[in-house]
């Protein structure tokens, strides 16, 4: 039996002085012995945590406690470790980075695409008038994805924006978007609405939702995770692999964060790969003096790094 649990949660309700909040909560979640990282914003919070049972039950209570977080739903994983080592609580101006702050356009309380349950929206995949919109970013659907599904090409959701255009020829079918815990479809399916889309619905829950109530049917390859595992099954139905290996073309369901912590490129990589590179994607990774131990993982904890002036 897992002794520890790892939730995944997101709430937009307004916090005043949110980042005070900020100080106050990441002094609670250490007092009660969590591990994670959440993100504050004047919109809501944003947050994975792990921790015992124990520690888990008591903070699902404290926030549901709070009429401002009443509505929050976690999506609970039970897993042998902790999946962070540090606790981390930092505010930042929007909950998911997008770029759509102005709640007098975007806000995800008056208004988004429809919700559907995990059920509701496997019934829905199949359907000629339907298509399926993968919102996150390039190195996330490359690893996994479900079966037909439009994906775009962003290596970040702030570029989501900039893709409506593209998405003009869909005006007319049943847009169903879906992500990884639902947060980013809140305001994917409602900037939709807002540029003309009439029937835009959003998968209640994410990806890791429907794995645990529909078994995941459909979903092709594996489902990133910002936290130490990186990668977790999804699909118990109909299970598959489609992510391929960045340096081989090897089939492969792993991905790692590369060694070189100045270019830390998310990759799929077999492991015959990640030892040969020393789990760097490339070879002029593996030549950088600051170079991370590669123990199997790929999975590194973040450390303050200096600002690249050439980059800028």
């Amino acid at each position: 039996m897992n002794k520890f649990q790892t939730l995944l949660y997101y709430c937009y309700s307004h916090i005043a002085n949110a980042e005070q909040f900020a100080d106050d909560h990441l002094k609670f979640c250490k007092s009660i012995g969590l591990v994670g990282r959440i993100i504050v914003a004047d919109e809501g919070l944003n947050g994975t945590v792990s921790g015992t049972k124990e520690a888990c039950d008591a903070y699902m209570a404290a926030i549901n406690a709070d009429e401002r977080f009443a509505k929050t739903e976690f999506k609970i994983d039970d897993v042998e470790e902790p999946s962070f080592i540090k606790m981390h609580c930092r505010y930042k101006s929007e909950i998911v980075h997008s770029g759509l702050r102005d709640p007098n356009i975007i806000d995800p309380n008056k208004q988004t695409g429809k919700h559907l349950e995990p059920v509701e929206f496997q019934k829905m995949i199949d359907q000629e008038d339907v298509i399926i919109l993968d919102v996150r970013s390039n190195y996330e659907h490359n690893l996994g994805r479900f079966k037909n599904a439009i994906t775009l090409d962003i290596e970040n959701f702030r570029e989501f924006p900039d893709k409506i255009n593209e998405l003009a020829q869909y005006k007319d079918k049943k847009v169903l978007t879906y992500c990884t815990g639902g947060i980013k479809c809140e305001k994917a399916s409602a900037l939709l609405l807002h540029h003309g889309f009439n029937d835009v619905y959003q998968l209640h829950g994410g990806i890791i939702k429907y794995g645990k109530e529909a078994g995941g049917e459909d979903f092709e390859g594996k489902c990133y995770v910002f936290d130490s595992r990186i990668a977790v099954d999804v699909n118990s139905v109909n299970p598959s692999v489609v992510s391929t290996c960045y340096n081989c073309g090897k089939i492969t369901p792993k991905m790692i964060n590369c060694a070189n912590p100045e270019c830390n490129e998310h990759v799929t990589q077999c492991d015959e790969c990640g030892d040969e590179l020393q789990g760097c994607c490339s070879v002029p990774c593996t030549t950088n003096p600051r170079k991370r131990k590669y123990d199997g993982t790929g999975y590194y904890v973040k450390v303050p790094q200096p600002v690249n002036v050439s980059a800028k």
